[in-house]
């Protein structure tokens, strides 16, 4: 999605490994094992989980528990997490210790790693695309050669069953060395070094390329990129941004997967349970005209949006599942903050800690 940049970077010097390691770990229920042939990704990304648990946050489920927010996910059927990675992080969070603790507690429970290398210290979305800090410099080759032996950490340290190369990567990425308008023909290198490189480590992991949008843009982006080894067409959809049509959310699951013999996944989507605020952060989302009207901001709403979008995966020729973005980011600082969640009227947990109707989208 077209990623807000937090005005407040959070500054921890760790993301407080230990105080996660035993809010995952406490004694639960044994998980039920996600079959093999549960093929349909419902995912959740919960990126942001190490951090707000290092926090003191405590999650409720639905009957008003404690809970692992993992294990709640699990519960409602969810199959697989999505997890973000920067390179070099201005503290801990998304760094790939972080990301490494975070893809075994997912395995765990029994359930898929889809990892998302944005390819930057910090956020990368069709806006910003950064190059990191200790690359900035390099010539086009020695970037090509980066990006080739961190693939091959990366996938090596995770093992994901999944992996994006770059996020929304609609103009490229690493600007201006990978800008797709602008040096077309680098940037196709870079991704075909990153694709090489998860290959060669891993060969059953599945190459996602993901464009921020639906409709002719996303064929244009897809033809552009149609030499590169990749697996899955991954788009964001969010009605604040990409349009109020479900069926032409359908419609460009079709289009692409015929064109290019992909299957596809709605690797972003998410909506509001309610307009309000639960801390002084602003919220990226809070009037009605940014919603689409069948489905006002309410539990009830929040559950039939994403009940239909997908319905309008499953009934396409090609998808093959979606991802919830932000179920995790509540106001984890407290209703005073000013640098807690833009995301929380949007998370997957109310503001009284509860898990949401919304999370039975997950079941089969």
């Amino acid at each position: 999605m077209y990623k807000f940049k937090l005005n407040v970077i959070f500054k921890k010097a760790t993301s407080l490994f230990f105080l996660f390691l035993l809010a995952c770990n406490t004694s639960q229920p044994t998980p039920e094992t996600i079959q093999e042939e549960d093929a349909f990704i419902r995912a959740a990304d919960m990126s942001f989980v190490p951090l707000i648990l290092s926090e003191n946050y405590q999650y409720l489920n639905a009957n008003n528990q404690v809970e692992n927010p993992l294990l709640t996910l699990q519960k409602a059927g969810c199959n697989t997490i999505r997890i973000r990675l920067w390179v070099n992080p201005v503290d801990a969070t998304s760094s790939l210790g972080e990301v490494k603790m975070l893809a075994q507690q997912v395995r765990n429970l029994k359930m898929k790693v889809w990892l998302c290398i944005h390819y930057s210290d910090t956020w990368a979305d069709p806006g910003s695309q950064t190059t990191p800090s200790a690359w900035a410099n390099f010539s086009f080759l020695d970037l090509k050669q980066a990006v080739s032996i961190y693939t091959t950490t990366a996938i090596s340290e995770i093992k994901p069953e999944i992996v994006q190369i770059g996020n929304e990567i609609n103009s490229g990425f690493m600007w201006p060395n990978g800008h797709l308008y602008n040096q077309e023909s680098q940037c196709l290198q870079l991704l075909a070094a990153a694709s090489a490189a998860v290959r060669a480590q891993s060969p059953s992991t599945k190459i996602m390329l993901h464009y921020a949008g639906i409709g002719a843009d996303a064929n244009l982006f897809f033809n552009k990129l149609k030499t590169i080894d990749y697996d899955y067409i991954g788009l964001s959809f969010y009605p604040i941004w990409h349009g109020k049509n479900l069926g032409e959310v359908t419609s460009t699951i079709n289009t692409l997967g015929q064109n290019y013999a992909k299957k596809v996944i709605i690797a972003e989507t998410s909506y509001p349970f309610t307009l309000g605020f639960n801390d002084f952060t602003n919220n990226v989302l809070g009037l009605d005209s940014q919603i689409m009207s069948a489905y006002p901001a309410t539990n009830d709403g929040q559950f039939s949006y994403l009940k239909n979008i997908k319905t309008a995966i499953k009934t396409s020729s090609h998808g093959i599942g979606f991802c919830y973005w932000g179920a995790e980011w509540v106001a984890f600082r407290g209703s005073t903050s000013s640098n807690g969640s833009s995301w929380e009227n949007q998370a997957l947990w109310d503001f009284n800690k509860k898990a949401l109707p919304a999370m039975g989208i997950f079941s089969r």
